[in-house]
């Protein structure tokens, strides 16, 4: 049985090679761990070509990692290697398998569910999917289909003619992102068998330690993927047990809440944090983001300032803190609002894993994708034009989609991990009338996610109630007449909050409204 999981394509560009003999790169890279190679090359005469898949074949054949050709048949028959990878534009794979036989390995190109489905009816014997990111190494993309991309075609593949046929994926991979295409692309039913990497090795200044570090990350779970527990059954009781103990644990670990942040809501969200029982820092410097994910604390990476630099330092810090394990809460303020703004949720998404993705209904439509937000004036959430059961449709098939934990806030705000859907119906009017109050209630979240990693569904309902029924409570007060007299109200809420808990008393609790509105599929 063939290897797929680490598949390297070799790329003879100068600039790629830096002087250094291909062959030499290649036999570093096999026995650093490689187990596949293909040869492409689109420059070199035949003859050249055909001497140098030969030179190759010594190399990967002792160690039993086959070696296919890109395209070119005539080649793969000459050399006598076991295959070749064809293209959409290539020759067509009914005659390449007549060409050279039943034994060859043919593998195809794949970008789209239509073009999988057929090369894996057509009898193909792997399917290289892709492009997964954008890269400078493939001209003539068609298009950058992601992880979302991944899962479609993955799902597709589940009710072909042959639901287990291997996988590889290709396009802007390497050690930053392996683990998360892995993890990010995964179906319930299939999984993607391979990475292919190009320069990532091949321009490495050691092939063979990249490509044995390589091998290690395929074997290892994501720092972030830790094992979930399952929700527990949705009662009153259920929830005043289980919110109440990632409280108490808020509470006696004091997270560090990372707030990468709007400027504007910098002071309120740190305040929200100390009331809570978190430790803020407001950083927005990408470089010490590796000391910070370190201490055991969440990210809250805010859009409301986005510039170039801003996004540079928001990957680093994504990178980061999935690394070191620490959960990220992604929240794409006025993401509708500018072309620049849902280009940069698109770049921020594929930079990194967020474990929660907060934002209004326009703004979760934006991260859909889909057609499902209308353009924004600003951060305002604007006017619902989406029902109840059309926002947990949409919530959970981007929470589904990027396999995380997906927020829509509103009157009735709706959770969801892909598999649950919940909505929550707590809050006050109050707290759309204050400058950042969305924006704290990221850090709030970024705190819990800390506290309770056990289960991030529950964390996340956790925070929301906590913050949520806070308000409440505050615009009940005798001494609240309005925005002005709301805020310092709903701090000393927040803080009353959790010192009750702490005491063991959460009837606090009792207030919270929430319903399971999981949608079928």
């Amino acid at each position: 049985m063939v290897d797929y999981s680490l598949y390297l394509v070799t790329d003879n560009t100068p600039a790629i090679l830096k002087g250094r003999d291909l062959v030499s790169v290649v036999k570093d890279a096999v026995e650093g761990g490689v187990t596949i190679v293909q040869l492409r090359d689109k420059t070199s005469d035949t003859g050249d070509m055909i001497k140098i898949a030969k030179q190759l074949h010594e190399v990967t054949k002792p160690h039993n990692v086959p070696l296919l050709i890109n395209d070119r048949v005539d080649v793969a028959l000459v050399a006598g290697v076991e295959g070749v990878h064809i293209g959409q534009d290539d020759i067509d794979l009914a005659s390449a398998r007549r060409i050279l036989g039943k034994d060859a390995i043919i593998g195809v190109t794949a970008s789209s569910v239509e073009e999988a489905l057929r090369a894996t009816e057509g009898g193909a014997d792997y399917l290289g999917i892709g492009t997964v990111f954008a890269t400078p190494t493939k001209e003539n993309t068609k298009s950058i289909i992601g992880t979302s991309g991944l899962r479609d075609i993955l799902t597709a593949l589940t009710s072909s003619s042959n639901p287990s046929i291997p996988t590889v994926c290709i396009g802007g991979i390497n050690a930053s992102n392996t683990q998360r295409v892995l993890y990010q692309s995964a179906t319930p039913s299939k999984q993607i068998d391979g990475i292919a990497i190009v320069s990532a090795i091949i321009a490495a200044a050691s092939p063979k330690q990249v490509s044995a570090s390589l091998a290690t990350l395929i074997k290892t779970p994501p720092a972030f993927a830790a094992a979930q527990t399952a929700f527990p059954p949705l009662s009153p009781t259920s929830i005043r047990t289980h919110a109440s103990a990632i409280l108490q644990a808020l509470a006696s670990t004091t997270p560090l809440s990372h707030n990468m942040t709007n400027q504007v809501v910098q002071n309120f969200a740190a305040n929200v944090a100390l009331c809570i029982g978190a430790s803020p820092i407001m950083s927005s410097n990408g470089a010490e983001a590796a000391d910070l994910a370190q201490l055991g604390g969440g990210l809250v990476i805010n859009m409301g300032t986005s510039t170039p630099d801003s996004l540079c330092a928001f990957a680093q810090a994504q990178r980061a803190y999935n690394a070191a394990g620490g959960p990220v809460v992604f929240d794409p303020v006025g993401a509708g609002a500018t072309a620049l703004r849902r280009s940069a949720v698109k770049e921020l998404l594929a930079a990194g894993y967020c474990d929660l993705i907060k934002g209004n209904e326009n703004e979760i439509g934006t991260v859909a994708g889909t057609g499902a937000a209308l353009q924004q004036r600003g951060v305002d959430s604007g006017t619902s034009h989406l029902s109840l059961r059309e926002k947990a449709a949409l919530v959970q098939r981007v929470a589904a989609r990027e396999r995380c934990i997906v927020l829509m806030t509103g009157a009735v705000d709706v959770l969801s991990d892909g598999a649950r859907t919940l909505a929550v119906r707590n809050g006050h009017a109050l707290l759309g009338a204050i400058t950042g109050s969305g924006c704290a209630l990221g850090t709030t979240l970024a705190a819990y996610l800390a506290a309770g990693r056990e289960c991030k569904l529950l964390a996340a309902l956790a925070g929301v109630l906590h913050y949520e029924i806070a308000a409440e409570r505050a615009a009940r007060r005798d001494d609240v007449r309005g925005p002005g007299t709301f805020v310092p109200a709903f701090l000393d809420e927040l803080y009353r909050v959790r010192g009750e808990t702490v005491e063991g008393r959460s009837e606090w609790l009792d207030g919270a409204r929430v319903e399971d509105v999981t949608v079928g599929v």
